[in-house]
């Protein structure tokens, strides 16, 4: 694969939903695509590789890194090793999904040490892998991607796209019953992240990269598994094939989508 075609990207991917966006990418597009995990990444390679309708010679194309997006150096770690494997090659697809759930139905249930584990992970998370990833998007300068003729089914558009995981819960004009606050407040941060990100993208890449952010609706994954009982939920692979064909109809332009947050179905989610 050609240096002009870049590489795809998922932090984590060990389970559900990030799982199925490293599988989908794999079995869709013929990217090289770097995933991420707390540990175990040799097995989660393996999973991988042997999930359905990925080619069985990905191997070659998959590489799987250690992070843990509470731990910078893990992260800075990361872009070292995708700067030497890697050289000369634009991010092309950037899906930074970290999560984690708290859940307080009253304001004397709040746990600091568990709030704190919310900003932790589904703040500060995706600012760090921001500030380190940032690199690797293209400048206005670069020339646009190349087409994937041998795609399976998935085709890319010709800039990049960086999207931070979101949730609905996290935008302010959608609380109607209030609840959930460090998870609220931590997911509403990623609206801001998103926009701001895309401002910067707007000077330093212009048309060649855009920034959102993405909420997957109610996907059934042992995140959610507490509220299984009762609820229409999504399955990972339907989750992730949905926001990946959202996320390939983004135009580049100001008036295109970019900087927003946008759920399974194409809707935005307004802060």
């Amino acid at each position: 694969m050609s240096a002009k075609a870049g590489f795809a990207l998922v932090t984590p991917a060990s389970r559900g939903l990030g799982f199925a966006f490293a599988q989908q990418l794999l079995a869709r597009t013929s990217l090289p695509v770097i995933a991420t995990a707390r540990k175990d990444c040799k097995g989660i390679q393996e999973r991988l590789l042997s999930s359905e309708g990925v080619p069985k010679d990905s191997e070659k194309r998959l590489r799987v890194l250690e992070v843990d997006v509470i731990d910078e150096s893990t992260i800075s770690a990361m872009a070292n090793t995708i700067k030497q494997e890697f050289p000369e090659t634009p991010m092309r697809l950037g899906l930074t999904i970290p999560g984690t759930l708290h859940v307080e139905k009253s304001p004397s249930q709040i746990d600091a040490a568990k709030a704190l584990d919310s900003f932790r992970v589904n703040s500060l998370g995706p600012l760090l892998l921001m500030k380190h990833l940032t690199q690797f998007v293209p400048l206005r300068s670069a020339p646009a991607f190349e087409s994937e003729s041998d795609a399976q089914n998935l085709l890319l558009p010709s800039h990049t796209i960086y999207a931070m995981m979101a949730a609905r819960v996290g935008s302010i004009s959608d609380n109607g019953s209030g609840g959930w606050y460090s998870y609220r407040a931590s997911k509403s941060a990623v609206f801001q992240l998103a926009k701001s990100f895309d401002l910067y993208l707007r000077t330093k890449s212009a048309e060649r990269a855009i920034a959102v952010a993405l909420h997957p609706g109610t996907v059934k994954t042992e995140f959610t598994k507490e509220f299984w009982d009762g609820r229409d939920m999504l399955e990972p692979g339907e989750a992730a094939g949905r926001l990946l064909d959202v996320l390939v109809g983004f135009s580049s332009e100001v008036k295109g989508g970019r900087g927003r947050c946008w759920d399974w179905k194409g809707e935005e989610v307004v802060p």
